[in-house]
């Protein structure tokens, strides 16, 4: 008899994160990782207790990934560092249009905003750079960011295309309009 193949956690995760990608967020249960890994559901419920379980880890494996975005983009250093979290957030959308619908376009419903590092960096860059007070810095980022979000869902549902350059001119537009309509509140 042949050895019984193991299925990993991470088998698992991986599998979920393919599913999301291919096929939405619709699509991940317990039955369909179980049908792509050609096993029964047992293996995803003797290394997860519970679904809810898999799916904050799938949450937190794709935020991983947006972060990773972030950094990358981050690190070329073709953009300013605040505009290049916007341009992350954007080319996230574009590039991983399921992921970005499963991190940024669900239900919140019951969650806590958790302010996250980029928030938290944005805020300090907006301040720092315009000399501004730290809660007129969080109302541009707020402003900045939903800009921002309304660009990366129009990507990911594939509503609008826009290159690279246009994007990053909206950017700088509406980033100078929002500094100079509160240069006078910081």
């Amino acid at each position: 008899m042949p050895p019984r193949v193991k299925i990993t956690k991470e088998d698992i995760i991986k599998c979920s994160l393919e599913i999301i990608r291919t096929h939405g967020a619709q699509a991940f249960n317990a039955r369909t990782v179980a049908a792509e890994l050609k096993c029964s559901t047992q293996p995803i419920f003797s290394n997860f207790d519970a679904m809810a379980d898999l799916s904050n880890e799938v949450l937190r494996r794709a935020y991983d990934l947006y972060s990773s975005y972030l950094e990358k983009e981050a690190q070329e250093g073709k953009y300013p560092r605040y505009k290049s979290f916007g341009m992350a957030y954007i080319r996230f959308a574009k590039e991983e249009r399921e992921l970005f619908k499963l991190l940024f376009m669900r239900d919140r419903t019951g969650e806590e905003f958790k302010p996250t590092a980029d928030f938290s960096e944005s805020t300090r860059l907006i301040a720092s750079a315009n000399r501004i007070s730290q809660e007129v810095a969080e109302l541009i980022h707020l402003e900045m960011w939903s800009s921002v979000h309304g660009i990366g869902v129009m990507l990911a549902t594939s509503y609008l295309e826009l290159d690279e350059e246009l994007i990053s001119r909206m950017l700088t537009d509406i980033y100078q309009g929002l500094c100079s309509a509160h240069k006078t509140e910081g």
